[in-house]
């Protein structure tokens, strides 16, 4: 499922396309019923918050969820006949997007539109975002750092690939207590958070390590544990705990189980932990 940069990166992509423009809007899949309301009118804004995309017209908002199998493309137009089952097509003066497979799209009213955005949490990429409603549920939960990084209505845009690279870099253990985390080590989070997702949008991927001279530069050298089988910082067995019903990767000897997590020492800022010398997997 795309994580919160993807979605604001679209959001994005979508208003340099098409803002400001009267769009033909269809559905020639036809479960879109809302789209021959919205034909001819202009798209004023986009905007995002957490995994949610919306498409602001004149008169409605239109809500996207992409979920596991949605997704949006781009051609130029006049665009080619419709292929597959597209939810929604937007035709603008040069470029045309359609959406397939998503889990939501629909047209918000004012209320509904509200709605949804109080059942959301702190999103790190929103202008002005501090993470303090974020604490508040946080230092109150007995439930693991890693299940409550996945809420939505705790923080909204981090998914699974996410959560495994900022606890590692946050040298938390997943299954650490939340509210054993003090406000000094929230606050670090938090701000490696926003820098992560901030990155992911620029390079409209996942990047939270910079693959080393030599190195390929795909996706698996551009994270730290996630889908890796040994740690890069100390060469222990990277482990895969089921944590909130999904998978995450971690390191027990730099996320010990054990650890105080008033006494380790914070990351500075996003740091990469320098690639330490190879030991045998145990």
């Amino acid at each position: 499922m795309p994580e919160g940069h993807t979605i604001h990166r679209l959001a994005l992509d979508l208003a340099r396309d098409l803002g400001g423009q009267r769009l033909a809007v269809s559905s020639p899949q036809g479960r879109f019923p809302g789209a021959s309301s919205l034909d001819g009118s202009t798209l004023e804004r986009t905007s995002a918050a957490g995994k949610h995309l919306f498409l602001h017209f004149e008169d409605a908002t239109v809500h996207v969820h992409l979920g596991l199998f949605g997704k949006l493309r781009r051609s130029k137009s006049p665009p080619p006949a419709p292929r597959g089952a597209i939810r929604m097509r937007l035709v603008g003066a040069r470029f045309t997007w359609d959406l397939s497979g998503p889990t939501a799209c629909e047209v918000l009213d004012p209320e509904q539109l509200a709605e949804l955005r109080d059942r959301l949490g702190a999103d790190p990429l929103a202008e002005g975002a501090t993470g303090a409603s974020a604490w508040a549920k946080v230092k109150v939960t007995n439930r693991a750092i890693g299940a409550v990084l996945l809420d939505q209505s705790v923080v909204a845009g981090v998914g699974n690939v996410y959560r495994a690279e900022i606890l590692f870099l946050s040298k938390l253990h997943p299954e650490a207590p939340a509210r054993s985390l003090t406000k000094r080590r929230f606050d670090a989070m938090w701000k490696l958070t926003k820098e992560l997702l901030v990155r992911g949008v620029k390079a409209n991927r996942i990047v939270t390590r910079t693959p080393e001279k030599g190195e390929r530069r795909g996706r698996r050298e551009s994270l730290h544990v996630y889908g890796r089988t040994t740690c890069l910082a100390c060469g222990s067995r990277i482990v895969k705990l089921l944590v909130a019903a999904r998978p995450i990767y971690t390191c027990e000897t730099c996320q010990p189980r054990s650890a105080d997590v008033d006494t380790v020492e914070p990351p500075a800022g996003s740091a990469v932990p320098r690639r330490g010398r190879r030991t045998a997997s145990r």
